[in-house]
């Protein structure tokens, strides 16, 4: 779990480290259509490439560790000789999802929580390589893929890092709705225990409170369904997108609650 609490930080890093190591080559100017991308990576971005091995290793993030792996998993496909296996990766805010693109078969779902570091290879700059916490032993494994040009490597690295922003950005709007529905029903509770105990005694001043009581319970209800509410907009994204947030924040409640 340590690895995980690492992940968030240094994803979330990620787009500046991408942007640091980019402006040391020629192209210094990112992809201009990478800064709206927010709607696509919703449905889902895919990318066609080639996959060229894992290797362990012993850190969950860390520049020279991912350019010393990359270099292993390099080395070892060039000395295999073996064609390398066309992949379909599709990257959202629940993770990376890996396809052979021949035959559509399903590789590998990655959970976005599990993966703690991404990077275009600086050595290799059409490579495009992730480590993520393997589900079946927990070990940390660097995958590494060949893109047609440096470009798609850019590209991949940025859309898993904003991937990320995005699933954080969910958790925190579901986090935020959950205590909200928390403090409304205890505001419901004391208003209705208030009204029950003066009851009998109620005069025009103490209506007040009654309708009080009353209108925090519409409030609550206002907030739960319509999310329109205005205080956060970032929620009217998580009401209508409800079952992305909830399932979202399901399996990144732990790692993100720790960052």
């Amino acid at each position: 779990m340590d690895a995980l609490k690492s992940a968030g930080r240094a994803i979330i890093r990620s787009p500046s480290l991408a942007k640091q190591s980019w402006s040391s080559g020629k192209h210094k100017k990112l992809p201009e259509n990478w800064t709206d991308t927010r709607e696509t990576l919703l449905e889902g971005m895919v990318f066609q490439l080639k996959y060229l091995g894992m290797t362990l290793v012993e850190e969950p993030k860390g520049e020279e560790l991912s350019t010393a792996a990359v270099k292993r998993i390099v080395a070892t496909a060039k000395a295999g000789g073996k064609k390398l296996q066309k992949v379909t990766l599709k990257v959202s805010p629940r993770g990376i999802v890996l396809y052979d693109s021949v035959s559509s078969q399903l590789i590998e779902n990655v959970s976005i929580y599990r993966i703690s570091y991404c990077t275009a290879d600086k050595m290799h700059d059409k490579v495009f390589a992730y480590i993520a916490q393997s589900q079946r032993n927990e070990t940390l494994e660097c995958h590494a893929y060949l893109c047609t040009k440096r470009k798609v490597a850019q590209a991949v690295t940025l859309t898993v890092a904003q991937a990320f922003r995005v699933a954080f950005e969910f958790w925190q709007a579901a986090k935020e709705e959950k205590e909200k529905q928390v403090k409304c029903g205890s505001d419901g509770e004391a208003a209705s225990s208030s009204q029950s105990e003066s009851s009998a005694s109620l005069g025009s001043t103490r209506g007040g409170e009654v309708a009080t009581g009353d209108l925090l319970d519409l409030e609550c209800g206002v907030k739960d369904h319509s999310g329109k509410d205005g205080t956060h907009p970032a929620q009217n994204l998580s009401t209508e997108n409800n079952n992305t947030v909830w399932e979202l924040e399901d399996g990144l409640d732990e790692a993100f609650s720790s960052l």
